[in-house]
């Protein structure tokens, strides 16, 4: 079975000062599954941090002083796109929560050194989606996944919109009004979560989810993924918030009450599990007892750890055995088992096979 944290870029993340002495057969396995695991930014930035970039070879520091500058690029490219939400917005008189990257950045928080970006999220009461989504498109945001069905999908099944893109910035837009579909078998109410979403006091009408809440979404979003091509990043993100908020007094036992209140308590048990694998993210042990009560049965667990021990290593050959392929596919059809019933589950799996196949066929 393939250890979990055993690849390069897990190991440069952990240790960082660790890749000093590697050879440069060893910096271009780094270099290749960083890029592909959406994390070579990050590894330049902890180098760059700790000044040691000046000591790595010249060949693989061409790669990372080139990640520092699209890391420098995609900050000010997303602060840039979260003012634009914003001015888009600001006449609604509502709050914008942002999620997962534009949060970490926005709020300033660890996790967003070096995290690359492909879209922006935001969380809005399901109640004014309409109006978000309309005063958006008369900014120049337009609708994507245009067949019927994806849009019945989104807008009747799903917890957030079709991504939005902007006609012009082609930027894209993720509008959540809950973090799980409420079709899925987790019911989480999206107002305590608002309730508790804490303002940012340099940027007016622009929030962040509290401490405990971040780092149950992150979580929850990562081991409710169909898609973990980026899922060691993700690992990151989590490491990242809790190293930083774990400091906090108080932070751990009100992370563990507030999962078990929102109904959380499964998501959070894994987070913990493969982040200190991971990542020897360090993590109380009274508090990982506490986490026990989200912890499956034993062969549950087994079976959870053979496929993520795997399905999070970097997408990489190099980081792959013969059974990576079937623990992706076998996650993959396991998180659509968490979002919907089987009868629609059913209906979805048939809609996008006949699709899939008309479009090969076209």
């Amino acid at each position: 079975m393939t250890r979990a944290g055993a690849d390069p870029v897990s190991c440069a993340l952990r240790d960082p000062r660790a890749v000093c002495g590697w050879t440069l057969p060893e910096w271009d396995a780094l270099i290749r599954q960083a890029r592909r695991a959406n994390l070579l930014c990050r590894v330049a930035v902890d180098l760059n941090d700790l000044g040691m970039l000046q000591d790595v070879p010249p060949a693989p520091r061409v790669h990372l002083d080139a990640a520092l500058v699209v890391a420098q690029a995609q900050e000010e490219a997303v602060r840039r796109e979260v003012s634009y939400v914003r001015t888009a917005l600001c006449r609604l008189g509502i709050d914008i929560v942002l999620l997962k990257g534009a949060a970490y950045l926005i709020a300033g928080l660890p996790a967003a050194r070096g995290r690359v970006f492909t879209d922006v999220d935001i969380l809005v009461p399901e109640v004014a989606i309409g109006e978000v989504e309309g005063a958006l498109m008369l900014h120049g945001w337009a609708t994507t996944h245009h067949n019927p069905y994806d849009q019945r999908y989104y807008r009747q099944w799903m917890h957030e919109l079709p991504p939005l893109r902007h006609i012009a910035r082609l930027t894209v837009l993720d509008v959540h009004h809950a973090i799980l579909p409420p079709t899925a078998r987790i019911k989480i109410d999206s107002a305590k979560l608002l309730a508790s979403a804490r303002p940012i006091t340099s940027e007016p009408r622009l929030c962040v989810l509290a401490p405990v809440d971040m780092v149950l979404h992150s979580a929850t979003h990562l081991f409710h993924n169909e898609d973990l091509s980026s899922g060691l990043r993700d690992v990151a993100d989590l490491d990242s918030l809790l190293r930083h908020f774990g400091s906090e007094p108080g932070f751990w036992q009100e992370l563990t009450g507030r999962a078990s209140e929102l109904n959380l308590a499964r998501p959070l048990y894994y987070g913990l599990r493969y982040a200190t694998r991971f990542l020897e993210t360090p993590v109380p042990p009274e508090t990982l007892r506490a986490a026990d009560v989200g912890r499956p049965a034993r062969w549950l667990r087994r079976s959870m750890d053979a496929l993520f021990s795997r399905a999070l290593q970097p997408d990489h050959p190099d980081a792959a055995d013969r059974l990576t392929p079937l623990a992706r596919r076998s996650l993959y059809v396991r998180a659509h088992w968490l979002r919907m019933p089987p009868h629609l589950l059913a209906r979805h799996l048939m809609v996008k096979a006949f699709g899939r196949e008309e479009e090969q066929s076209a």
